[in-house]
């Protein structure tokens, strides 16, 4: 054996006795109340990637669309033709809020996501539930904040994780959320000219 070799070996093993030390010491398990925001894309598709391995694990899940409408997503059709059983699929929205052009419905919309989205994570059968583009409802006050936050804190059963994605997530979520990941935009076709790709926006 070489000496870069050794010493690597012997950096692995010091690595792994921390790390074991440390993994004694997280033994709660709970579910959590995760939040992807950011100008950056993958917030959506990180959500749905957690949907794959719950279905993998056997973990019946449920998405609540809102905003994106009657789009055709990949996701949504992957998921209604091949795994209807296991993930339930709703789409609250209607279409993006500069297309609508109508507040009011846009509002109601919400409302209604809202409503599907809090049966959904009430129900004790659904052990994931995706809040999809819902920050994008809360950041135009389609739904009251506070309602959403007393929600997953005092009535979401202590074992069920909720994801809820898009862009700039309110103080009070990210304050409430177990898990908070931001995408950093560092890059886009778009800004180039380059339109919406299907199998990568959607």
């Amino acid at each position: 054996m070489d000496d870069i070799t050794r010493r690597h070996n012997e950096k692995m093993k010091r690595i792994k006795a921390a790390r074991d030390e440390i993994m004694k010491t997280k033994t709660e398990e709970k579910g959590l109340v995760m939040v992807h925001t950011g100008s950056g894309k993958g917030k959506s598709s990180s959500g749905f990637g957690m949907i794959m391995r719950c279905i993998a694990h056997g973990i019946p899940c449920a998405v609540v669309q809102f905003i994106k409408g009657n789009w055709e997503t990949g996701e949504k059709t992957f998921l209604r033709e091949r795994f209807s059983k296991e993930c339930q699929f709703f789409v609250s929205g209607e279409g993006f809020t500069w297309e609508t052009q109508d507040r009011e419905r846009d509002v109601a919309a919400a409302q209604n996501g809202w409503r599907i989205a809090q049966e959904q994570i009430l129900d004790p059968a659904i052990g994931f539930v995706l809040l999809d583009e819902i920050n994008i409802a809360l950041r135009y006050d389609y739904l009251d904040i506070d309602e959403v936050v007393e929600f997953l804190l005092t009535r979401k059963p202590p074992m069920t994780h909720v994801c809820l994605t898009g862009r700039n997530a309110k103080p009070e979520l990210i304050e409430a959320a177990d898990l908070v990941t931001e995408m950093t935009l560092v890059k886009h076709p778009f800004r180039d000219g380059v339109k919406a790709q299907k199998g990568v926006e959607f």
